[in-house]
């Protein structure tokens, strides 16, 4: 079938039928596992990370009760600490959980590898959980953190807050409608990282700041010494700790191709080029190949990933001053009857060249809108409606964003066998799918 001849019915026979299954899946769980909230009542809140983005998630949830605040870093967290002087204050996240009986619900928004321990002793004391993006920092965490949302039967929301906006899902109504027909390549690009990359080798040992407790900070990840490049700020640009560039924007400015055209896992992940390879932190720039499969009615589709400043070639036809994405971030959508450019957040769909949405109707909306990122989760932890980025959509959608992370390692086509697990052809390259972790931090119920 051609994509030109996606209709409603047909959405809502193919992945559409799946996925709403899943959701109503979700939401009968989640009225039988963790404690009952009417709409009426509030939610009784902790947060683990409450200094830079930390301080924004639990601000968005004021309108619950914050009962509890967890960082390692009081220094960094001195502000949201004063804003709700009421909070219990911690330093170690398993402490604060075992301590606090009353909790409901939890926001996480830690460095990337601390997301997964966080939220599963999190998940295991029946709590609710958002999780900042991305999910996880290996594939095997994104799979394990998805399987225990669906065990334990609770609600869960990742930090992608552009899976909300109204543009995203013009997009979506937009692609499913035919508007541009056949979607065959899809480009995004990202003017990340803005944090130190490519660098060659450990950072000097300085003495560890007396309001930080650097050994929970390191959790997980392999044990070193302390640096100021690493934490609190720049620890993104760091193998141990982040996932790059990919782990800061990808959940956001692949999210509208990942919902559009319901990508699922791809077959093969490769890094076309890069600059600053390197064994300590991700290149300071790289263009990475992802190849996905045909998907019911739907082609197969080549993706490409550009940051550092990269940037995707200007398709035929489109002026050289015309704006692609919102400029610093987007993606572009090539169909076999025209173009679509999104921003950053799937902002502001459009049809290029310039000048032919003046022309074009939107068609009819398909999808639900929603009450906002936040409003989502909180509502869903009452009872209400499944979180629209939900660990059912947010697992296998951080899983094939991270494989970018491991194909920077490496040069040539990694092919990759999703229900196995593994890359087929380059057995090398599965040590990183699940990594381990420190001893005194292992999870061995979860295969971590």
């Amino acid at each position: 079938m051609n994509t030109s001849k996606i209709t409603r019915r047909h959405f809502f026979l193919s992945g559409a039928v799946s996925l709403a299954a899943g959701n109503l899946l979700a939401q009968t769980l989640t009225r039988t596992r963790g404690r009952y909230r009417s709409p009426n009542e509030k939610l009784n809140l902790a947060a683990i990370g409450v200094g830079g983005q930390g301080a924004g998630d639990i601000a968005e949830c004021e309108s619950e009760n914050i009962v509890a605040l967890c960082d390692v870093d009081w220094k960094s967290a001195a502000e949201t600490f004063s804003k709700y002087p009421k909070a219990r204050q911690y330093k170690d996240f398993r402490v604060m959980l075992d301590k606090e009986r009353s909790l409901d619900a939890v926001t996480i928004s830690t460095p990337d590898h601390f997301h997964t321990v966080a939220a599963l002793w999190a998940m295991e004391r029946g709590l609710h959980v958002y999780v900042q993006k991305p999910l996880a920092h290996s594939v095997a965490e994104a799979r394990a953190l998805a399987d225990a949302a669906r065990q334990y039967g609770l609600v869960t929301q990742m930090g992608n807050q552009g899976h909300a906006n109204e543009g995203a899902r013009k997009l979506c109504e937009m692609i499913w409608s035919g508007a541009i027909g056949e979607v065959k390549e899809v480009h995004a690009w990202t003017n990340r990282p803005i944090w130190p990359q490519g660098i060659l080798e450990p950072l000097p040992e300085e003495p560890i700041p007396q309001t930080m407790d650097w050994e929970i900070w390191t959790g997980p990840a392999p044990k070193r010494p302390y640096n100021s490049g690493y934490a609190p700020s720049n620890w993104r640009g760091w193998l141990d700790y982040g996932c790059g560039a990919l782990g800061d924007m990808a959940c956001h400015i692949l999210d509208p191709a990942n919902w559009a055209l319901q990508l699922g896992a791809p077959t093969s992940v490769e890094c076309l080029r890069q600059e600053g390879r390197n064994d300590q932190t991700f290149p300071n720039r790289s263009i990475i190949r992802y190849e996905f499969p045909a998907r019911g009615a739907m082609s197969p589709v080549v993706l490409y990933w550009y940051d550092g400043g990269f940037l995707p070639p200007l398709p035929r036809g489109i002026g050289e001053k015309t704006k692609l994405g919102d400029s610093d971030n987007g993606s572009l959508f090539i169909g076999s009857k025209g173009i679509i450019t999104v921003g950053c957040y799937g902002d502001e769909p459009r049809l290029l060249p310039e000048g032919l949405m003046k022309e074009y109707k939107l068609p009819s909306p398909l999808l639900p809108r929603s009450p906002g990122h936040y409003r989502e989760w909180i509502q869903a932890c009452k009872g209400g409606p499944p979180a629209l980025s939900n660990f059912d959509y947010a697992g296998p959608f951080t899983e094939w964003v991270l494989l970018g992370t491991i194909a920077v390692r490496y040069q040539g086509k990694l092919v990759w066998e999703s229900e196995k697990m593994e890359f087929s052809n380059f057995p090398e390259a599965n040590q990183w799918v699940k990594r381990p972790y420190r001893k005194g931090w292992e999870m061995p119920s979860y295969g971590l």
